[in-house]
Formats: structure tokens, sequence, C-alpha cells
């Protein structure tokens, strides 16, 4: 049997002349985080939007779960969810209420339990009943991932998760990306950050001018640069060491909360 749930071959996507995938080729494993790492405009987006049955490719194949993504796209849909570069929650209503939406629109069974599940597994549970528009960046990020958890989807892919959240933000949908493939889930997220490449992905591919240029463990990325000369500096702490020494926050929430 096996363990391969992504696997993509020679994806090819042009807009009039303008060549956004060149030939792109992957493979992601069952229960994995996989980074697709790049710059603005080097067609990440372009790639989540041909596997998640958004966009067709000019030329290339592509499946998941054994499905192909245009001969059997409902399969396919059946079997991902889909986060977007902006949290789609709706601000009026509560955190809870969100959840049970969305279980009764998919035609759930106890959308109540469903929602008090994720709730509790995306550390929302103190703020199920205030309204979204009082949450932070953070909390909204993780509720609307948690949103399309909704149905145990096998693969998810997050586009851009942290994008313009603050650096407290940052690490707490990283605790949630975590907890996702920690209980089985594929994971397939676009990313600009490097450190977010480093922290979640147990492979990273690194998409240029349209091409995976290298794809490998952090340890194998780690391997194409020459060895590092040992010297002996005094170590500056970084931004973000300053920042969480600030705020005396651990990474879990700690005393310091962003809520509002």
């Amino acid at each position: 049997m096996t363990t391969r749930q992504i696997h993509v071959r020679d994806l090819e996507k042009s807009y009039g002349k303008l060549h956004v995938l060149r030939g792109v080729d992957f493979e992601v494993e069952r229960g994995s985080i996989f980074a697709l790492l790049g710059s603005n405009g080097a067609g990440k987006t372009t790639v989540v939007r041909i596997l998640s049955t958004l966009l067709k490719a000019d030329a290339g194949t592509a499946s998941i779960g054994g499905f192909d993504v245009v001969t059997q796209a409902a399969e396919v849909r059946e079997s991902i969810s889909l986060t977007g570069q902006f949290a789609a929650v709706d601000e009026i209503l509560s955190g809870r209420e969100n959840l049970v939406l969305v279980a009764k629109l998919r035609h759930l069974k106890r959308p109540g339990e469903i929602a008090d599940d994720l709730l509790r597994r995306f550390s929302l549970t103190d703020a199920a009943a205030r309204k979204v528009s009082t949450y932070s960046g953070g909390m909204r990020r993780r509720l609307d991932i948690a949103m399309s958890l909704i149905g145990n989807p096998p693969v998810i892919f997050l586009d851009e998760p942290t994008t313009g959240l603050d650096p407290q933000a940052r690490v707490e949908v990283w605790e949630a990306v975590k907890e996702l493939a920690g209980q089985g889930t594929t994971v397939l997220l676009t990313t600009q950050y490097l450190e977010e490449a480093e922290q979640l992905a147990d492979r990273i591919a690194i998409l240029h001018e349209g091409r995976i240029i290298v794809n490998g463990t952090l340890a194998e990325l780690k391997k194409l640069l020459p060895p590092a000369k040992v010297e002996y500096v005094e170590k500056q702490p970084s931004l973000e060491d300053v920042f969480f020494a600030i705020v005396g926050a651990d990474r879990k929430g700690g005393t310091v909360h962003t809520e509002r």
C-alpha cells in the first residue's frame, strides 16, 4: 500500500505569454507536512488551485489519494479542504456558531459536538461564545483552519496561512498545523517565509520561476551548502527572542494574550 497522498507530474500553466508553471513535479507522503516555498509570483497559489480542482493545468497530471484532479474532480473535492490567504469566517457569528453552521451545511450529525471538539483542539473553547469580530488575527486563523477540518478531510491545503499575522499569532498557527499532522492529516502549505518552512515542514520544495529547483528535508537542503566554518562569536538575540522576552508569553498563550 502506497503512502503517497499527493502526486504531481509535469504541471504546466500559462496565462497568455506568461508561463507560471513550467513542469512542476513533487510527491507528498500521507500524514506529513510539505512546504512549497517561493517568493510572490512564483506559482505557489496556482499549484494549489490546480490541486483543489479550481483551475485546470495546460499540461501534466496531478492526483490526490489516487484520484485524478481532472477526471475525478468530485472525489478529490470530497477528500480535501482549502484554507486561503485570508480567514473565511463570519465576524457577526461566534466561533462556535461558525463551526456549527459549516457542520450543518455539510449535513453532519451532532454539529454541536463537532464544533466543541474543534474548539478544544484549537484552544478556542474559552472564546467559543464570543463574536469573531473580537478575535485576534491568530484566533481567526485557527478558527478558519478548524472550519476547514469539518468532515475530517485527509488532505488540507494552507495557502500562505500566516500572511499578515503578528509574531505571536504566527506561532499559534504553527502549533495548530503541527497538531493537524500529528493526528494524521496530510498538509500542503505554501509560504514565502523561510522560518515557517523550517519550523513546520517534513519536506520543503522551492518553487522558482515556475519550476521546483530543489526538494528535500531540511537536513538534505542544508547539505547543499558548503560546510560552515566554526567561529566563536557573541550570539545576539533575534527580534523574535526580544519579542517573546518582553511580552513574557510562552508559545501556547502564556501570560499575555493578543485577544481584543
